[in-house]
């Protein structure tokens, strides 16, 4: 494996969770933060994990992304929110052949960054994960953790290199031949059980298991955004297809063994936070609508979180 230099842009739970992984690897990581700066000045960053606790006493941490420079890999786990600000952040970190993988919640953000910075050099990351942020300063690994990691254009060569970047962590890396397809995989779960913790009141994912109304709602909601997403994939003269009768059944056995697990976009709405609510919603919805697909549950579940982000 060859050690790469990578700038973490956007150090939350994902960000410092996976760049701590990266750093215990090997590489050489630097992180952009901003809260958690001075906590992790004086303390170190600490990740708590069922894979194993992590202590970084002496990270490399910047307030901006200028004082890191030119980067092999650049990691952006910005929340969705900030995506007008992504340009200028990673732009001090671009070098002629850096690449760089978006950590990211939603639909279409790989678009924005291939625009910006190349189509070649863009990749998308699913992860599938709980994780929650602590006090400053401290991250708590609850459970899962395997990143999907899929090239923007679907080139094998150009996956490979992504997937050796992991090569020597602790983190399991699945291949993905056709990012679209995962990333509306990734939303086959999301929006139901991010959407409705939040319309429900700010509630956790067991919750919606349990009651018999909230799961019927999330079980249609995830068959609207499934074939939704099926017809994006035929749009874009994909041949690959989602199985949707076998992922309803995995994302429903999975999620039964989260217990009380809390959605970031929850957490956001809980503690008055503008949420993720146009690249995780608002994207797939309009092109469900372009594309000519009724998502009766996905129009309604969106104004409400519209409504709820009002003014955030």
């Amino acid at each position: 494996m060859d050690l790469q230099r990578i700038a973490v842009i956007g150090s939350g739970a994902l960000g410092t969770y996976y760049g701590a992984r990266l750093a215990a690897a090997g590489h050489e990581v630097h992180f952009l933060m901003r809260r958690d700066y001075h906590a992790v000045k004086s303390a170190g960053l600490n990740i708590t994990s069922p894979e194993g606790d992590l202590k970084l006493s002496h990270p490399n941490i910047y307030k901006t992304s200028a004082e890191i420079g030119p980067a092999d890999w650049i990691i952006c786990a910005l929340k969705s929110t900030s995506i007008d600000e992504a340009q200028n952040l990673l732009a001090p970190c671009m070098a002629e052949n850096t690449r760089i993988l978006v950590l990211m919640n939603g639909l279409g953000l790989e678009e924005r960054f291939a625009g910006w910075f190349g189509a070649q050099r863009i990749f998308g990351g699913m992860a599938f994960t709980c994780i929650n942020r602590g006090k400053p300063g401290h991250t708590h690994h609850l459970a899962y953790g395997p990143i999907t990691i899929g090239h923007f254009q679907d080139d094998k060569a150009e996956l490979a290199k992504a997937i050796g970047l992991w090569s020597q962590s602790k983190v399991t890396i699945f291949e993905s031949p056709c990012l679209l397809q995962s990333r509306w995989e990734k939303l086959g779960w999301n929006i139901p059980f991010s959407g409705l913790a939040v319309a429900a009141g700010g509630i956790t994912t067991d919750r919606i298991m349990q009651d018999a109304g909230l799961n019927s709602a999330a079980h249609a909601l995830m068959a609207e955004v499934l074939t939704a997403g099926n017809a994006d994939l035929e749009h874009h003269s994909q041949k690959t297809r989602i199985d949707r009768g076998v992922l309803i059944d995995l994302f429903f056995k999975s999620t039964s063994t989260m217990g009380a697990y809390k959605p970031s976009t929850m957490i956001d709405f809980v503690e008055g936070r503008a949420m993720e609510i146009e690249a995780i919603f608002g994207e797939p919805l309009r092109r469900a609508q372009s594309l000519g697909v009724p998502v009766p549950q996905l129009t309604l579940l969106t104004t409400l979180l519209r409504a709820l982000n009002h003014g955030r």
